[in-house]
């Protein structure tokens, strides 16, 4: 049962996905979770890809942007496993239609998809404390094909950070502004040179 299974966040991907809502402050923005399952109940979240930070219920320009990630995570062994959503509205703590539209399209290609919602209340607080889970809520497809959150604001043990430091090297990242140099599908199709991997932003 999917409810069942446990997803392990990578801290690139947690950073990256964090990052991409920070430059956005004003903007939802959106993108997908890329990774694998790694034995019967457990789905490591390797990388993740910022999508877009406009029009991202385009579902046309998000099926263009979905076979690229596919084709290349792919020969990699790797594969589209989830999405990621942060809403426009700062104290928005609800999973949206479109959040949901995408999250069952991105299902029908694998069953197990998450979907993990930025959680700007947590995000706010996090110099503040020593929390070491991630600043998300999950949520996964029950029975009657509805997204659920899990247990607990933060999944409990089912979302758990693969680095459990991840939440301190978030924080200085954070403090060097490095969510400028994120780039996201939006940004590349504006200007092709700019690389929607990011495989230089932790470099």
């Amino acid at each position: 049962m999917v409810g069942e299974l446990k997803y392990q966040l990578g801290q690139n991907a947690y950073i990256k996905l964090v990052l991409h809502a920070l430059k956005h402050k004003t903007s939802a923005v959106n993108g997908v979770l890329i990774g694998c399952l790694i034995n019967d109940d457990t789905i490591e979240i390797s990388d993740a890809v910022p999508l877009y930070h406009t029009h991202l219920g385009l579902l046309p320009t998000l099926e263009i942007s979905l076979i690229q990630i596919e084709e290349h995570f792919g020969a990699q062994g790797m594969s589209i496993v989830g999405y990621y959503h942060a809403n426009e509205r700062y104290d928005d703590f609800e999973l949206g239609s479109i959040a949901k539209k995408i999250g069952d399209h991105i299902y029908r290609y694998f069953p197990q998809a998450a979907i993990l919602l930025l959680d700007n209340g947590k995000l706010e607080t996090l110099p503040k404390g020593k929390d070491r889970n991630p600043v998300l809520q999950l949520y996964t497809r029950d029975a009657s094909k509805n997204w659920k959150q899990q247990p607990g604001s933060d999944g409990g043990n089912f979302l758990t950070s693969k680095e459990p430091s991840a939440n301190m090297v978030l924080l200085d990242y954070i403090q060097s502004e490095k969510w400028q140099d994120v780039v996201d599908f939006d940004d590349h199709l504006d200007d092709i040179s700019k690389d929607w991997l990011n495989t230089s932003l932790f470099k």
